[in-house]
């Protein structure tokens, strides 16, 4: 019985160091799919949906921004009906990228429209909170938090130069301070525009609309400028050469520092659908945006099979997409 037992012993011991080489095996290929399954490094020559069901899902996804030193995405988040909208960080250490989160200041309100200034020490964002402690305003504004050990602070409000009671939206800030951003104002030349107020002596200046190389009688909006000041990418609706929901167009300086006149990126960027809020990423030269458009086949056949189409993320109220761009082709 003694011998048996030993036996038994050495079995089991045998058996309790499989299981875990087996399980840590498991936890390293589980470590290994976690790192591998997000990668913003890579530069698809094809449009993709971003990431499904880790960033993009049914719900709406918009307004991607990756921070300078690529440790930090933020985007915006909304229900089905867009009453409420917050924006959500994913950060990564080690290589790993970890789970989502709102940040901190967010959920009382909508905000939306997240950029990174290009040190990344400041996250700027249109937001409804009220503003200059008037609680009845209710209009988006543009306002700003800055990191401080590792946190984004409680944001600031711009000052009045920027922020009007009408609507300001979607600010991108370049290496001279300058932001560009979106609002209807008196002195535009369409239903919505695109502005630029400079930053001289730590103050913005007065905002001046963009000429009608960007600007039209129709819609402008969600201006993307790199933080060299020579490269915009934004939406616009209404023009002759759209696909109808409101397409993606780009402009580059000429040898004056005078923007060009804008093209349209044509598809499989744009779709008769609405295509939105760009991010370009200079280092992979990969063009993020949102986009409205539904990948539901011509007949569906089921209950079943409408539902499942219906939880994709490409069939949501907004996904996020991506694409490699050819520089020197714009």
């Amino acid at each position: 019985m003694t011998l048996f037992f030993k036996r038994l012993k050495r079995v089991y011991l045998q058996l309790t160091t499989l299981i875990l080489i087996i399980l840590l095996a498991c936890s390293c290929k589980k470590q290994e799919s976690q790192k591998s399954s997000i990668d913003f490094e890579i530069s698809p020559d094809s449009l993709e949906v971003l990431f499904p069901n880790e960033i993009s899902s049914h719900l709406t996804q918009r307004d991607f921004a990756l921070s300078p030193d690529r440790n930090e995405v933020i985007y915006t988040l909304g229900n089905q009906k867009e009453t409420k909208r917050v924006l959500v960080s994913m950060m990564r250490k080690n290589g790993i990228w970890g789970k989502k989160t709102m940040l901190p200041f967010c959920g009382s309100y909508q905000d939306i429209e997240p950029s990174f200034s290009p040190n990344g020490s400041h996250l700027f964002f249109a937001s409804t909170r009220p503003i200059y402690g008037d609680s009845t305003r209710t209009d988006y504004n543009i306002w700003v938090s800055e990191k401080e050990n590792n946190i984004w602070k409680e944001p600031v409000a711009l000052d009045s130069t920027i922020n009007s009671k009408g609507q300001e939206y979607f600010p991108s800030v370049t290496n001279s301070g300058n932001i560009y951003f979106t609002a209807t104002k008196p002195d535009g030349l369409g239903s919505e525009d695109i502005y630029v107020s400079e930053f001289k002596n730590e103050t913005y200046q007065n905002p001046k609309v963009l000429d009608s190389c960007i600007n039209s009688k129709y819609y402008e909006f969600n201006a993307h400028v790199n933080p060299d000041d020579n490269l915009i990418i934004y939406s616009s609706y209404g023009r002759p050469d759209g696909f109808g929901g409101g397409d993606l167009y780009y402009s580059t300086k000429d040898s004056k520092g005078n923007w060009k006149p804008a093209k349209n990126f044509g598809t499989p960027i744009n779709s008769s659908k609405l295509d939105f809020c760009p991010f370009f990423d200079e280092k992979t030269g990969t063009l993020y945006f949102s986009s409205l458009r539904t990948n539901y086949p011509k007949t569906i056949n089921s209950v079943e099979e409408f539902i499942t189409l219906s939880e994709q993320p490409t069939n949501g109220l907004s996904s996020i997409y991506r694409i490699k761009l050819n520089l020197n082709s714009l």
